[in-house]
């Protein structure tokens, strides 16, 4: 029997000598975004106002044949009850089947969680219904290129000597940016669909309503564009992936850190969300709250004008027909329930639970293809997908169509570390990284064997 490599080689060799299917007509696209930020008096008391307003974001593609939607939010997760509803109406709606929807979060850690606050599922229909709207003929072009400002946050402590939270640079990380153009014929911008692993966490400890360094990389994108054109952030590989620029934030942590010891309390090993705790008066706190306003928008700029760079001059061939296909599973591997506490450096304690379920989505447009998770993955795990795909054009994105019991699914290795995202886990390790990766790869061979579906 061939092993995995193996298939992977053969199944590339077809691709190249196999006619495509006969397509009805050419690509067509349309983008749009809808505004979705909540009026301040709606926002919960424990945030203090809006630092920049929050979008649904939509492209929708047309092979002639099948519709495909790539749709993301401003927003920490999708829950699954949202999903299913979403997923519903699109179906209903639009004539687009769940297989051939991405849903995607940005993650971003300043916006409300929960409550109602953010009226997302009807931003995300008007999105697409507008996109829907402005189809029309198409080209479709993919690249990649680098940005440097995410970083490993999994290091050990120089004091303790545990693993802990910051900058490791000399730890993995993809700073891959691919990028997936949408233009007319005639080469005006219609939309950019872009990936990139770093989590959306500077601008937590403010308590104001942002969309974060995603949110701050598409406006400029959109702003250098112009013309009504939209730039779909996708959220990469992140688990593990923190800013490079991120010091303001472990400043504050031992600012509180020390007001808390001064009261009695020990939060060393157990942060308080957001900015909770934290004296706004003092001159110090009030300068790294600042900071952080502007940090947002010096990666955005950064991360923005590598997609921009990428898009002028770092492009293959555009193409003006690409098949759209879809598939969808799910991988279930065997949990864990933590039975002590604390937030890093020590070993976790754990009884067995329920197995959980992992949502995998795919969808492929041409020879691009996207791998979807519903969680929060290692880099590590990304970048096997990418290496074992038999497509060249391949990115993962995280977040997506809802969301796992899991937690952080670490690769395998990064078990042995005692990091937050590992302790916090509830999987047992040894299964979620192959049984992802082979999922995805199993979903490429669905989608080559039934276009359109």
């Amino acid at each position: 029997m061939l092993g995995r490599k193996a298939l992977s080689a053969a199944f590339a060799g077809a691709c190249l000598i196999a006619a495509p299917p006969a397509l009805a007509a050419g690509l067509q696209a349309g983008a749009a975004r809808v505004d979705v930020t909540p009026a301040a008096d709606k926002l919960p008391k424990t945030m203090r106002g809006i630092l920049d307003p929050i979008f649904a974001r939509a492209i929708v593609v047309d092979d002639g044949r099948a519709k495909a939607a790539l749709v993301t939010i401003d927003a920490g997760a999708i829950p699954p009850p949202m999903w299913t509803s979403v997923s519903q109406r699109v179906e209903k709606e639009f004539g687009i089947p769940a297989t051939r929807l991405l849903l995607t979060a940005t993650h971003t850690h300043s916006v409300p969680f929960g409550g109602g606050v953010v009226n997302y599922e009807d931003g995300i229909i008007a999105a697409i219904r507008q996109a829907m709207r402005r189809v029309e003929p198409a080209r479709m072009s993919y690249g990649t290129g680098v940005s440097y400002i995410n970083i490993n946050r999994n290091i050990i402590d120089p004091e303790t000597h545990r693993w802990w939270e910051g900058p490791n640079y000399d730890g993995p990380s993809d700073k891959t940016v691919a990028v997936v153009k949408f233009e007319t014929p005639a080469g005006k911008p219609l939309a950019v669909y872009y990936n990139y692993g770093v989590h959306a966490v500077v601008t937590g400890n403010l308590d104001m309503l942002s969309g974060d360094i995603p949110g701050a990389t598409s406006r400029y994108i959109e702003e250098s564009l112009g013309d009504d054109a939209v730039a779909v952030y996708s959220n990469g590989p992140a688990g593990d992936q923190n800013p490079i620029f991120f010091q303001q934030t472990y400043d504050l942590r031992a600012i509180r850190i020390k007001d808390y010891a001064s009261r009695g309390e020990d939060i060393s090993n157990a942060m308080p969300p957001g900015g909770q705790g934290l004296d706004r008066t003092n001159p110090r706190v009030a300068k790294l709250l600042d900071q952080q306003k502007q940090m947002i928008l010096s990666m955005g700029q950064m991360l923005g004008e590598e997609v921009l760079h990428v898009s002028r001059a770092n492009m293959e061939r555009p193409v003006e027909q690409a098949m759209i296909a879809g598939a969808s599973k799910s991988v279930t591997c065997p949990g864990r329930e933590r039975t002590d506490s604390g937030r890093a450096g020590f070993p976790g304690t754990y009884v067995d639970a329920a197995a959980i379920p992992i949502r995998l989505s795919l969808l492929r447009i041409g020879d691009t293809v996207i791998g979807g998770v519903d969680a929060e993955i290692f880099t590590m795990i990304g970048q096997r997908f990418k290496r074992e795909s038999p497509l060249k054009h391949t990115m993962m994105v995280t977040l997506t169509n809802g969301s796992a019991r899991s937690g952080y699914i670490p690769n395998d290795a990064a078990f042995a570390y005692n990091t937050f995202e590992v302790v916090s886990s509830r999987l047992k390790p040894g299964c979620a990284e192959t049984a992802i990766v082979d999922g995805l790869l199993d979903l490429v061979g669905e989608t080559e064997a039934k276009p359109g579906k």
